[in-house]
């Protein structure tokens, strides 16, 4: 037996697909050109090998601009990192539309000729408390129709924003020479979170009498979440999708969503409707779409929740709390009370990573613990959002 599996392990070898290691970098075009109001953004991005150290491949310097069937050209601005944008359009709907991409490289791409097709309004955003497979937690839903059933396709997407707190509060900050109290500008206790979806979300009336969108999945919050622990909101937008785009996203969520078991679909090519002029051979992925979106947010307080207990972002064990860092007596002068400036002064080095927190110790100096454990900026932003009531 010795011997066999000396021979078994000698026979392995590792396989690398030639996938893996493909040398192809293919344009990714992601979003919508909005003909109302609404400002237009589209990302440009290339393809990494599944081997490569790099997660996203930027790309950069591109002229993008956004062209009528009458010829008239709307250029978009670079904003870095992939980013392209142009203030609102108000395109004439009965006109159709194309992007047109030129890369730092000289590479031509174009998009179809598209029809604007605007989304109805949402009707509303609902949630349960009902849970899933995944266990219990909060389910959000988008309701909406289309009194003339012009649209029977559409896609959504979202935009999540919550507040959450560190673990500890800190009072005081030091400016590298003397420790302040900290004015309203410089909490760090109370942050807000955001995130956006993931996932491609799509549905469809195809096969009803009437475009009615009734409770349609838009996602799904755990329970533990951090989102939950204080107050929590969701901005949902709604897109309108011809026949051909949503089959496009459909094929796209087949092959990026729903593989891995021997019951799911097998991967298949991914056309979109965007097209290499300069080699007509090659890949392209994305599919651009004409038409003004709709949106509605909605906010959810923790008194509308269950008695549910959000998961703490570090644990005790992983915050310690230092009770004696940031005493510091004269010397010869044990009994007196702390110099909290001449502590920094005096032990600037042994002060970094270290913020203050505002604990009485037996009526004398203050308790100390990590950054991550006091400053929730490293994870948020203290600054409130615009659109937060």
């Amino acid at each position: 037996m010795l011997i066999i599996s000396i021979f078994l392990i000698g026979c392995k070898k590792p396989y690398n697909p030639p996938v893996i290691t493909a040398p192809g970098s293919y344009l990714v075009v992601e979003g919508e050109i909005n003909s109302g109001a609404d400002s237009t953004f589209i990302k440009l991005s290339r393809t990494v090998n599944l081997s490569s150290k790099v997660a996203t491949n930027p790309e950069l310097h591109a002229v993008l601009a956004i062209q009528s069937d009458q010829n008239v050209s709307y250029p978009l601005k670079e904003n870095g990192n992939g980013n392209y944008a142009c203030a609102g359009l108000n395109l004439d709907n009965s006109h159709t539309y194309r992007l047109s991409i030129k890369t730092a490289n000289n590479e031509q791409y174009l998009s179809d000729y598209v029809p604007v097709l605007n989304s109805p309004p949402i009707d509303s955003i609902s949630y349960d408390t009902k849970g899933n497979a995944n266990g219990p937690g909060l389910n959000i839903y988008s309701n909406t129709h289309d009194p003339k059933n012009s649209v029977i396709y559409y896609r959504w997407d979202y935009q999540e924003t919550w507040i959450f707190h560190s673990d500890y509060v800190s009072s005081y900050v030091s400016n590298g020479d003397t420790v302040l109290g900290r004015n309203q500008g410089q909490q760090v206790y109370e942050c807000w979170g955001s995130d956006s979806s993931s996932s491609i979300i799509i549905g469809t009336t195809a096969k009803l009498l009437k475009s009615v969108i009734n409770n349609n999945p838009i996602t799904f919050v755990n329970s533990t979440s951090e989102k939950l622990d204080s107050k929590y909101s969701i901005q949902v937008r709604q897109y309108a999708l011809t026949a051909n785009a949503y089959n496009f996203y459909v094929n796209l969520k087949k092959n990026t969503e729903q593989l891995g078991s021997i019951f799911d679909a097998q991967p298949s090519q991914i056309s979109g409707n965007i097209h290499s002029t300069t080699n007509p051979s090659e890949p392209v992925i994305g599919y651009i779409s004409v038409g003004n979106t709709s949106s509605k947010r909605i906010f959810i307080t923790l008194q509308q929740l269950p008695d549910w207990l959000p998961t703490q972002a570090y644990p005790i064990a992983s915050c310690p709390i230092d009770t004696e860092r940031f005493l510091y007596f004269q010397p010869n002068d044990p009994f007196g009370i702390p110099q909290e400036d001449e502590y920094f002064n005096y032990n600037k080095k042994d002060f970094t990573g270290i913020l203050l927190i505002p604990i009485d110790f037996v009526g004398n100096g203050h308790t100390g613990s990590y950054p991550e454990c006091v400053d929730c900026t490293l994870r948020g932003t203290n600054k409130q959002p615009g659109f937060w009531k």
